[in-house]
């Protein structure tokens, strides 16, 4: 009996290691569905300002998170009112180019209207698309392609 009662003890014990291990090695991901939700890639237009915001497979429609970057942005270029930016809008390497440059268009398009919505006037804000050119993650993963699936703002003056 006592042996059982050893034995039981000591598997509840090897049972539990092996739950907390496995829990202690889970990776967090920095993917929400297939948009990037990290930061090891995004630089700042401002201090606790990003440059960038992402955007799902095939969509130029901003997520809730790139609405609040945005906003941000928005904040930073009212009080700089002689600062003009250019959007980069930019696509992961899937599909071929002409697609990508339309894409990235559409990215960038989709940032600047949010920007103006926030009283950010049209003329301060220039737009260019690089497709899929300009890889931030060369790799071809999942996690690299909705790295490159972005725009990014960039100061002109």
């Amino acid at each position: 009996m006592t042996f059982n009662t050893n034995l039981k003890n000591i598997l509840l014990v090897v049972f539990t290691t092996l739950i907390l291990s496995a829990c202690s090695t889970a990776k967090k991901s920095n993917l929400d569905g297939d948009v990037y939700t990290g930061k090891e890639t995004v630089k700042y237009l401002a201090s606790g300002v990003p440059d960038r915001v992402f955007f799902a497979t095939n969509k130029s429609s901003l997520t809730t998170a790139s609405r609040a970057t945005l906003r941000k942005q928005a904040k930073f270029l009212r009080k700089n009112k002689k600062l003009n930016v250019t959007i980069e809008g930019h696509a992961d390497e899937r599909g071929t180019r002409e697609y990508n440059l339309a894409l990235g268009e559409r990215r960038a398009n989709a940032a600047k209207d949010y920007l103006m919505t926030y009283g950010i006037s049209g003329k301060r804000i220039s737009v260019i698309s690089y497709g899929k050119e300009k890889p931030v993650n060369p790799a071809s993963t999942p996690l690299a392609w909705s790295q490159n699936r972005r725009s990014v703002t960039v100061k002109v003056n």
